[in-house]
């Protein structure tokens, strides 16, 4: 089978716009959780129950901002859904961090992407469904169906830089992400392409979502006075998760062709797995049983034992039951390795209390997040982990970023109606 590794990375997140500036401030214990009851319309966004979001910053001085103008021409901008710019500007980032410009024919034809979303353009949705209510069929853009289709943003992509290799998006709600790049690692392993860009991206940072989520009583309300306080992975006073935008791609790529051309190598991709709870439409399975066989099958694809991971970047979105249940399918997954001891015990930590959960492109932040705390040698903080209260007690990390040499690490991610995938990287051998 052939071997992938990972040789670009970009992102656009609550923290910020590029994935060195992203994990600098990550590392430094930063939060991009803002307050979004002042937004317009106000009494829209008032009544809402959650009034918290990660936000990509887009007014005040520095370069780390977001501007559509730095990226895209006028009429890309008007062609594209804010999930499209977001996901053409992370890739434009990876590419260059990949030194990947491909001129040839043949490399174009083994370039491909593999980028989805979540929930993608909810506010054309929303806004055309008005339109056409009082207005009429002749008010309705005929830029509609391509802003609102999800594999737009990979189809924009290739279009501008000409990949004509395999063009795919998944939409598996919040494990969108991971399932992007998995899905990418088997087109290289299974000879499809030697370069995939792969990723997710969201941006619905609408009222409607708010309603949605906090009608299901999912979303964090405790913390709107204090919104850097209101995601709590593993901690006695999570009380829900916090939606947030961003996106993130990685440039994955065929060992034997990136050493070829002396690329710059972060890590190996050595497995993935993938597994559903068949249990309920937005709770997990308590036992974590369906995160422990998505993790098992990711080892077992990557030739890994239990024992040699390092580091987990968790799901953990600080859900009441959602943080219990993948604590608990860790302890299932080391505790079944009789190599296992507690003194070599596995960190875990959830990078969402940062940055909140960015949806379609949470599982793609969160394997760039993992795969630098191997280039790295350090672990991100579990920001607001003030009182854990999940067993078992692992090393959550805390607060405060910590130091580890790191060879293998894991990156969960579930979703709504019970998807699971997990994504195993190491240290190039």
């Amino acid at each position: 089978m052939r071997r992938v590794v990972v040789t670009g990375l970009g992102a656009i997140t609550p923290l910020g716009v590029g994935i060195h500036h992203t994990w600098n401030r990550l590392i430094a214990g930063h939060s991009g959780i803002v307050s979004v009851a002042e937004f317009e319309p106000r009494k829209k966004w008032r009544d809402l129950t959650s009034t918290v979001a990660g936000i990509v910053p887009r007014s005040g001085p520095g370069e780390n901002r977001w501007r559509p103008d730095d990226w895209l021409t006028a009429t890309d901008q008007r062609r594209m859904s804010t999930f499209a710019q977001y996901a053409m500007a992370a890739t434009e980032m990876a590419l260059e961090d990949a030194a990947w410009k491909p001129r040839k024919l043949e490399d174009l034809e083994s370039t491909g992407v593999c980028l989805g979303s979540g929930i993608g353009n909810l506010d054309e949705m929303y806004s055309t469904s008005i339109v056409y209510e009082r207005d009429g069929y002749k008010k309705v853009s005929p830029l509609f169906v391509p802003k609102i289709l999800i594999n737009l943003a990979a189809g924009h992509i290739a279009m501008r830089y000409g990949f004509r290799g395999p063009n795919h998006a998944v939409t598996t709600a919040c494990t969108t992400g991971a399932h992007s790049i998995g899905d990418a690692s088997r087109f290289i392993s299974f000879g499809d392409a030697d370069v995939m860009v792969a990723g997710g991206s969201e941006s619905c940072i609408h009222p409607l979502t708010f309603a949605g989520f906090g009608r299901s009583r999912s979303l964090s309300t405790a913390f709107n006075h204090d919104p850097p306080s209101s995601c709590r992975p593993f901690d006695l006073r999570r009380d829900g998760f916090v939606v947030a935008e961003g996106a993130a791609v990685v440039v994955l790529e065929e060992l034997e062709h990136a050493k070829s051309r002396g690329a710059r190598i972060y890590a190996e991709l050595k497995g993935y797995g993938s597994s559903g709870d068949a249990h309920h439409m937005t709770s997990p399975r308590e036992d974590g049983s369906g995160a422990y066989l998505s993790m098992k099958k990711a080892l077992k694809h990557a030739g890994i034992k239990p024992r040699q991971v390092d580091y987990i970047n968790a799901h953990a979105t600080s859900t009441p039951v959602g943080d219990v249940a993948e604590a608990l399918a860790i302890r299932s997954l080391m505790t079944g390795d009789e190599g296992y001891s507690s003194e070599g015990q596995v960190s875990v930590s959830s990078t969402k209390g940062s940055i909140g959960h960015l949806l379609g492109a949470a599982g793609a932040i969160e394997a760039i997040f993992t795969i630098l705390a191997i280039t790295e040698n350090i672990l991100p903080p579990t920001l607001n982990l003030t009182d854990p209260n999940v067993e078992p007690k692992f090393n959550f990390v805390p607060l405060q970023a910590q130091e580890k040499k790191v060879n293998v690490a894991l990156s969960n991610s579930f979703g709504f109606g019970g998807t699971n995938a997990t994504l195993v990287f190491s240290r190039l051998d």
